[in-house]
């Protein structure tokens, strides 16, 4: 079903990946056979914040670290700097755009691009772009890649249609377990084209020994709360998918139970498309809930943010996949609670799927506000010493499942497999260190 699964992941990286991920060695060297490099060109929509364009920087360092070369075709936004840093050529297409024209327009530029650069692989890491990069794979015979970051809702035929093509790569990666199953339900992939590789966690930038408490002191400062106040942190994007309006039912139902000295803060970016925020506020205000929801601007500190929480929530209402959120929490001992469709067992482990003495989080049916409450009241009920230990399990499971050299390491069989390389050879003297922004 997938390179490794969530039970069979490998306790260090090996072969020809370790050499080029300088694991254990801490000096560069040099593979010795030296290899035609392989090329992939990257299509993804933007190049702004969000799980596609994280995943994109992080598939550039893995090729660049390993000798090989990324080409990433995208809308120009605020991690161009971090692509091009990482060492890509950039090539600038309104490849987010749902206009089917525009979609045969930038096919007939991949194909030119894939020619003149004599790509090996096109990767697609978003449905739109997807449609362009598939004609123009087809086109040339070259593998098709394909990357799932979340679930995509499916409300009629024509949305299956356009979803669709994130099934039809030649591998299907996805980002955990609930998103590999999820594919296979929806399209019967068969499961030897699906591959699961989650994404990987900065854990030094993340790390709760490394934070100050002056740090955390001026996130609290800055979002006008005291010390003894109960942070309750929902992170991400303000969209309806993410579940805010359940967070703000949960919060009302907090309050009636008498519940006091508690402040939930959404931290996350608005980007207007949509009503939605309008919506939050006008429910806001239909709540009652002014004095305890905070819709905060994106925090520059995140792991001050995580620090200064007491929980970190997940309300999603449809299939998250792997959200950062999630896993930046855990690495910074901070105990979660997700819907479930926000986090899978491979994510967060929640009871029953665990024992309670191995719990990093609670879980709730999504969209049942009354059950995030619930859980809410349960880890504030909870001695100290428990909700501690909860944090510590968390980081030491993110530790042991989300390091970037085992995703390095699959990322580059896959590449080397599709190419018909065998395990992708390594050409370039080893970094001293790949992970996620």
């Amino acid at each position: 079903m997938s390179s490794y699964s969530t039970r069979e992941r490998p306790a260090a990286v090996t072969g020809n990946a370790a050499r080029a991920l300088n694991v254990g060695a801490g000096t560069a060297t040099f593979a010795a056979p030296l290899e035609k490099p392989i090329t992939v060109m990257i299509v993804v929509p933007t190049l702004d914040v969000g799980a596609a364009e994280i995943g994109a920087v992080e598939l550039v360092r893995i090729l660049h670290g390993a000798g090989h070369r990324a080409i990433v075709v995208a809308r120009a936004g605020r991690l161009l700097a971090d692509i091009t840093g990482a060492g890509a050529e950039f090539v600038p297409l309104n490849v987010a755009s749902k206009n089917p024209l525009v979609m045969l327009r930038n096919a007939a530029v991949l194909i030119r691009l894939a020619r003149e650069r004599d790509c090996d692989i096109i990767h697609a890491l978003g449905r739109a772009g997807a449609w362009s990069a598939y004609i123009a794979a087809r086109l040339r015979g070259i593998p098709f890649v394909t990357s799932w970051y979340k679930g995509f809702r499916e409300q009629n035929i024509l949305k299956r249609l356009y979803n669709g093509v994130m099934a039809r790569g030649d591998r299907v990666v996805a980002g955990c377990e609930q998103i590999a199953q999820l594919v296979n339900d929806r399209y019967c992939t068969p499961w030897e084209r699906i591959a699961v590789v989650p994404c990987s966690i900065d854990f030094d930038h993340f790390d709760p020994a490394r934070v100050t408490r002056e740090r955390i002191a001026a996130v609290r400062q800055a979002w006008g709360v005291n010390d003894d106040t109960k942070i309750i942190l929902i992170a991400g994007r303000i969209l309806r998918r993410k579940g805010h309006h359940v967070a703000v039912r949960a919060m009302q139902r907090l309050k009636d139970f008498g519940l006091t000295n508690f402040l939930c803060v959404f931290v996350g970016e608005d980007r207007g498309h949509t009503n939605y925020t309008g919506e939050l506020w006008d429910l806001v205000l239909e709540t009652g809930t002014m004095d305890v929801i905070r819709m905060a601007a994106p925090v520059r500190d995140m792991p001050a943010a995580y620090g200064a929480a007491c929980v970190v929530v997940s309300a999603a209402v449809q299939p998250e996949g792997v959200q950062r959120s999630m896993l930046e929490a855990q690495a910074m001992q901070r105990p979660v609670i997700v819907s479930d469709l926000g986090a899978g067992p491979d994510v967060v482990l929640t009871a029953p799927a665990v024992p309670e003495s191995r719990i990093t989080g609670l879980r709730f049916h999504a969209g049942d506000d009354r059950a995030l409450a619930a859980a809410l009241m349960q880890l504030f009920s909870m001695p100290e010493p428990a909700v501690r230990a909860i944090g510590r399990r968390g980081r030491d499971w993110v530790l042991g499942h989300f390091d970037a050299h085992i995703g390095a390491e699959q990322m580059l069989r896959i590449y080397g497999e599709v190419a018909g390389r065998g395990e992708a050879p390594v050409l370039a003297p080893a970094i001293e260190k790949i992970s996620a922004i």
